[in-house]
Parts: C-alpha cells; structure tokens; sequence
C-alpha cells in the first residue's frame, strides 16, 4: 500500500443505521455492504452531529460541532474561516474531489467581505465545503452543476429524456395504470417504477461519476466523497426495486399510543408535521418503506459495481472506504416523520470503515459498541496520512487505534456523544410560540442513557439498555433525578470545552508560553 492511502468517503442521505443486514435488518438485501462489513469494521455506537442533511454534513467535513461550526440548520452558511476536508488532505498531495450531494450553502456575505470572486479557483473552493465540485448534485434543482455542460439533468438531456426538468419529471416520477405522470413528491405514488431506465437513475449516474473521477485521479493519492442522495425523499425507485418488497418485509411501527399520553411539548408539536400526521397512517407506511428498502438495495447493487472497478483498476487495496449516512428517517417511528430529534430512527448512523493494510488485519469483521460520532471522520483521515492533528480545531478523535486494534480502554476512550438541533425553521417553533433564537436543543448519549436538554422545556431520558425503543421518557421521573444530574453535568462540560481558539495552535501556544521577557516585556522585575 502506498504511504498515502486513497480516501472513498461514501455517504447515503438519510439511511437509517437498522436498514441494513450487517446491523439487524431482517430482510433487506444489502449483501455488498454486509461483505465490506465483514472486511472492515462496524461501528455499532455511531451518532450523527445534527439529525439533519447541512448541520449533519458540515461536522463531518470540519470535525466540529454544529455549536462551533455555527450552520445549525438547512441553508445556514459555513463560515468562510471554517477549514474542511479538502483544506487539511490538499497541502498533502490529494486531490479532494465531490460526486454527489453537500447541501452546502456558501458565505456570501463573507465572500464579499473578503473581496473573493466566487468564480475563482479560490471561490469555488470555499463555496463547496473545499471539495472540487467533480459532480455537485443535491437534487431538487434542475441544473444546479457547476458546469453547464455536466449535471444530472443535462446527462438525461442528452439521451432523449426532455423537459425543464427531468430530474423530476422521469427520475422522480411514475405512470399509473392509465399512463399518467405521477409526481414522486406525493408518497401515495411511491409504489409506482420511476419512469427513467434504472441504468440512467440518479444512483446509477452517481456511481458512474466516482468511477470517472477515480479513473482521473490515477497515479496521485485521492479523497473523493461520494454522496448519494437516495434513500432520502422523493420515495420512487426504479424497477425492479419498487417493486422488490412488500409489507411483509416492513420492520413493525416503533410507536404506542402510551407515547401521545402526556407527551414532551417539543415532540408533540413535531407530531403535528403534515410528514409525521402522514407516517401515523399505516397506508402511508406500507407504501414508502417497502420503496425505502428497495432504494438501499439499489445503492447496495452499485456499491458492488463500484468495488469490481476499485478491483480491476488495482485502486482497491490502496483505498480506505468508509461508508455513513448523514442522518436516519423515523419513517412514522413514535409518529414522527423525517429527522430532526433525537430517538435512534433519527441520530443513530451506520459507520463501516475498510482499511486495506496489514495493520487493520486483526479487527477486520468486528463489531465495535464504543461511542462514535461523525466528526471522528477528519481525525482519522489526518491519522491515516501521518498528518498534523490540528488538535485546536478539530473536535473529534481518530479511530485509527481501533482500527487497528490498539483497543482504547474504556476509561480513555469517549464517555458520551453529542448531537444537536435547531429546529427555528419548522413548524415546530410557530406551534410552540418561539422565537427563533430560543429552539435549540442537544442530545448527550453515554452507554445506558439518553439525556435530551430542550431551552425553555423539560428534558427527556431514556434507559437504552432496559427501553432501547425508546418507548419510555424519563425527563420527569423522580426516581432517576441522579441520573439527569450527571447528564446534566455532561453536557455543562460538553459546552466548555467547545474549541474556539482557531487562529492558533496549541503547538505555537506551547513554543512561545512564558517568553514575553524574551521580547523585552519586562513586567514585573524589580
């Protein structure tokens, strides 16, 4: 293996980490990433930073908390100051590059401040989280690539799929039984086939996009991140796969009417969504989850394309894949619907990494319980290539040792993981008669417990070893007052050691602490 290994940063918006078979799932077919898992290790214990698409993504690519990297919800900027991915593996020799989704929304007004043209080799750079935009498609829009002459919606142009916008009209769209078009937005259809060739699908054109790049990118080490953005909303695949399950296959509702019985004000007024009014009703169910797995199974049958490539090429043994998603779906779990909150449908991630060399031998197919949370990404990436830690920015810890096998006992290793939300944009907040600045909320997960600290509202608790559904809320219960006060206590230290400092480091600090006299700053001699 080379001493720069190449970096495949795969990503699955909103896959739930239960909907896979490596992790419990009963009957989904996902057989190449159950096979990575069995090369690789899984991450049991993996916890998202934000349960929403832009938060989520940008810890994942600074390493930090949504408290320090400031975009807290949908469309929020990243900072211009904020370094990324691609701003720690650059200086080393990689070409960093994106196929697929970021959600990523640029600083503007500091762009302007700073007099960047946002056109420039520079500007581009920091309006796409530092990653070249190989391939920027978030869906949604339809022509939203950095090219005009690339995106999803000019490939299906160009093979006879017309209209303003295919990417919804045959991509996300079906026919009934009459032949009329069917738009993929409204759930009642998400049992029809997608009108577009499963080969021209959006996970098809994703998977053959990585492939070009890596083809490009021979011959100097690599970090490309591949975010597809299936399973996440509209729920339509292509055939065969809309039609691959049925109920029958259906994980039971994780839901009881017990939960609507003095419910937290915060959850109930989520339970008010028009998505999760729609996921409490069992047709609603029975149409989209079937489609949901189909998705997952179709992004598994192109991972395995995409490994065969890795293969063939010679790439695969010299690459390192990780693979995640950015948050979970409550797909009507305790009749919610979407992300957002904190039950495990929602801030539990899959985290698989495959390290190819020797030194990974000895965990290969282990199964790891250790708290793990997505800014551990960028730590690791950084241990990988030997690289400067950066320990006065970066919040995460690297998962290399793990990987390895050097096994971190316990009492070194993480005692809670943090993930938080800001929910000023939903309906939510209007429901409850908020202000936008008064709708945080944070979640500290140890190994048993769940503390949720809502401002302006009580908490919630849950016992995951003896309630792991979650069906129980204990933010009240007297009888377990010790028990939120040292999660309370948790989370106050959790906020004072949030990393600031990120003009300087903790090197340079070190090299010049107690030197003013060196300088003549003679203060305090007699």
């Amino acid at each position: 293996m080379a001493e720069k290994p190449n970096i495949l940063f795969i990503m699955a918006d909103q896959l739930r980490a239960d909907y896979l078979g490596c992790n419990g799932h009963p009957s989904i077919k996902t057989p190449t990433i159950d096979a990575l898992a069995k090369e690789s290790v899984n991450f049991k214990r993996a916890y998202t930073q934000a349960p929403v698409c832009d938060s989520s993504r940008m810890s994942f690519y600074t390493g930090r908390y949504a408290l320090s990297h400031g975009a807290t919800y949908n469309n929020v900027p990243l900072k211009i100051s904020e370094k990324t991915i691609g701003d720690y593996l650059r200086p080393h020799g990689y070409r960093v590059g994106l196929v697929g989704k970021t959600h990523m929304r640029k600083d503007v007004e500091g762009m302007e401040r700073l007099g960047v043209d946002p056109e420039s080799s520079r500007g581009v750079l920091v309006s796409e989280c530092g990653f070249e935009p190989y391939e920027r498609d978030d869906g949604l829009h339809p022509d939203q690539s950095v090219s005009p002459d690339l995106g999803y919606n000019n490939f299906l142009r160009k093979l006879g799929y017309e209209g303003h916008n295919p990417w919804h009209e045959y991509a996300n769209s079906g026919e009934d039984e009459q032949g009329e078009i069917q738009s993929g937005w409204y759930m009642r259809n998400a049992h029809l086939s997608a009108r577009v060739k499963e080969e021209h699908s959006e996970t098809a054109f994703t998977t053959n996009r990585a492939m070009d790049f890596i083809q490009e990118s021979k011959g100097a080490p690599w970090c490309l991140h591949l975010s597809y953005i299936k399973p996440h909303w509209p729920y339509i695949a292509p055939a065969p796969y809309n039609s691959m399950y049925s109920i029958n296959d259906m994980l039971p509702r994780n839901a009881t009417e017990a939960e609507k019985e003095n419910v937290h004000p915060v959850i109930d007024a989520f339970m008010g969504h028009k998505e999760s009014i729609a996921f409490s009703r069992d047709e609603v169910r029975e149409r989209v989850v079937p489609t949901y797995m189909g998705l997952i199974t179709q992004l598994d049958t192109h991972l395995k394309r995409l490994i065969e490539f890795l293969k063939s090429t010679g790439e695969y043994d010299n690459t390192v894949i990780v693979l995640t998603s950015d948050h979970g779906d409550y797909l009507g779990d305790h009749w919610l619907g979407e992300k957002d909150l904190f039950h495990e449908a929602s801030s539990h991630i899959p985290m698989i990494i495959h390290d190819p060399r020797p030194s990974a031998d000895i965990t290969r197919g282990l199964e790891d319980n250790r708290l793990v949370e997505a800014i551990d990404l960028l730590p690791t990436f950084l241990d990988l290539i030997d690289a400067n830690s950066s320990s006065h920015t970066l919040e995460g810890r690297s998962l290399l040792p793990i990987l390895r096998g050097d096994n971190p006992d316990a009492d070194s290793w993480r005692q809670y993981a943090f993930s938080e939300a800001d929910f000023a944009w939903r309906q939510a907040r209007l429901t409850l008669n908020m202000a936008p600045d008064q709708t945080r909320a944070v979640m500290v997960a140890s190994q048993r417990w769940k503390y949720v600290h809502y401002e302006h509202f009580k908490p919630q608790l849950f016992d995951l070893l003896n309630d792991p559904l979650e069906q129980k809320d204990l933010g009240t219960d007297q009888a377990y007052e010790t028990i939120r006060q040292e999660m309370q206590t948790a989370l106050h230290e959790w906020f004072r050691q949030r990393k600031n400092r990120t003009t300087v480091s903790n090197e340079f600090v070190a090299s010049v602490t107690n030197s003013a006299h060196k300088k003549g700053y003679l203060f305090g001699y007699w």
